[in-house]
């Protein structure tokens, strides 16, 4: 039997399961500064969420099906204290809490879109992309103040790119266990 990344159908989209803020964290989030500098692209509100594993091009339906399998409970995630980097170009809060949840739904997905990747999960909430010239030093560093939230379902997402950023369209919700 073939596996979805196999398949070549027309209902396919660049997909990744994710994690949405509650208000209260995306409160937390949107009061921390946000300087204009060149080769910074900030997010907005819309965009904010824990990527939990990234799907690439595959089929809804196939990704919701894989998804219903999971077996997981409510999970606790918690704000970083601090503004940090994720590589050279991104700038996040970590997120913490959610590893057993993405090894979840990795291995609940491992047939469908494109192969898990061998980098371990980190979550974080993505709040800028730096240009490969911006320079990061003249970035600020806040505190972020103290965000927790009870993780009760997850998000399948659609994201569709656009010269001005992402734009992301919930396509399904899986409640987790209570």
């Amino acid at each position: 039997m073939g596996t979805d990344r196999d398949a070549s159908r027309g209902d396919d989209a660049r997909l990744f399961v994710a994690v949405r803020l509650p208000a209260t964290v995306e409160r937390i989030v949107a009061e921390l500064p946000r300087p204009e500098a060149t080769g910074v692209r900030w997010t907005r509100p819309a965009q904010w969420h824990v990527t939990l594993r990234f799907l690439g091009r595959a089929s809804p339906s196939a990704a919701m099906a894989a998804l219903g399998s999971l077996d997981h409970g409510t999970a606790r995630a918690r704000l970083d204290q601090e503004v940090t980097m994720l590589g050279k170009g991104v700038v996040c809060v970590r997120v913490e809490g959610l590893d057993d949840l993405a090894a979840s739904v990795v291995a609940c997905t491992r047939h469908v879109g494109d192969p898990p990747g061998s980098r371990p999960f980190v979550g974080h909430v993505t709040l800028a992309r730096l240009a490969r010239t911006a320079r990061t030093a003249a970035l600020p560093v806040a505190p972020v103040p103290a965000g927790s939230w009870l993780v009760r379902e997850i998000e399948l997402v659609r994201s569709d790119l656009h010269p001005d950023g992402a734009r992301y369209t919930t396509v399904g919700r899986l409640a987790l266990r209570a």
